[in-house]
């Protein structure tokens, strides 16, 4: 590997410094690297061009944003830990400088998750690596939300909102909302209502060639939320269309896939 991209969290300047020290240690090793913010999607993708691999440099949302700013390249992602839980990275900072040789030398093997798309009107598609909600706004209302699987009418949720998510998302908010977890490298899609009441209130594990169409009829604001990270306000009745991307985030992992189920109940209990 020859050209890395450091991603750093914006407002932690602990990662931009981190960057800085990964960037000096690669010059010594005659690898060129260039540092972005990881909430400026437009810079990382015009740098994105020729990279072999990318350090993610904060927490899981750090994580998050380096995935989907980069999957459209194939680029594989490595997480740092600067951050809280670390769901989704790989290393810790300590940890960083001893794996240097073996990530430039491609050791490890590469974990591919499915990601969403969203289509909404003439829009250009959106995509998510953990989830896409369809909800009430700021007012603590209930907004009524019919759903469409494969072009047939499912039913009409009276809730906070409706949750689809990746194998990636069930781990995140569908799994607080009661939502089951799937194997992380799975293709299904999750649909989880959100406190519905009173109305059907399972959670549906849905194949990865669903098409799901939600749309919110409620006189109070509603949004559209693409992994808690970017928000769309929804007017009127506006349909949110919801399948799995052409796209694959991919991870270079140098611990064993057996990690997952090891480390599962330590992440979402810590001590």
């Amino acid at each position: 590997m020859k050209r890395i991209g450091l991603l750093f969290h914006p407002k932690v300047p602990a990662t931009r410094a981190f960057a800085d020290d990964i960037a000096k240690l690669l010059s010594t090793l005659d690898v060129s690297s260039w540092l972005c913010s990881s909430w400026d999607e437009k810079q990382v993708r015009a740098q994105a061009k020729g990279t072999d691999l990318v350090l993610s440099i904060g927490g899981d949302g750090t994580v998050l944003r380096a995935a989907r700013a980069v999957a459209p390249f194939s680029i594989p992602v490595v997480g740092v830990n600067l951050g809280k839980l670390g769901f989704l990275t790989e290393l810790k900072s300590g940890e960083v400088r001893e794996h240097i040789p073996a990530l430039l030398k491609g050791d490890g093997w590469i974990d591919e998750r499915a990601m969403l798309q969203v289509e909404m009107g003439g829009n250009e598609p959106l995509h998510a690596l953990n989830d896409i909600v369809v909800g009430r706004g700021a007012a603590p209302r209930v907004v009524n939300v019919s759903v469409v699987i494969n072009g047939i009418p499912f039913t009409t949720y009276k809730a906070d909102g409706v949750i689809v998510a990746t194998a990636t998302g069930s781990t995140g908010y569908s799994l607080a909302d009661g939502g089951p977890i799937l194997y992380p490298q799975a293709k299904e899609i999750v649909l989880n209502p959100i406190c519905p009441h009173p109305t059907f209130n399972n959670s549906l594990v849905l194949s990865s060639k669903s098409i799901v169409e939600l749309k919110v009829h409620t006189g109070n604001q509603a949004v559209l939320s693409v992994d808690g990270q970017v928000n769309i306000a929804l007017e009127g009745e506006q349909t949110v269309k919801v399948s799995i991307s052409p796209h694959v985030a991919r991870f270079l992992r140098l611990q064993p896939p057996t990690v997952f189920y090891s480390t599962l109940v330590e992440r979402l209990v810590p001590k």
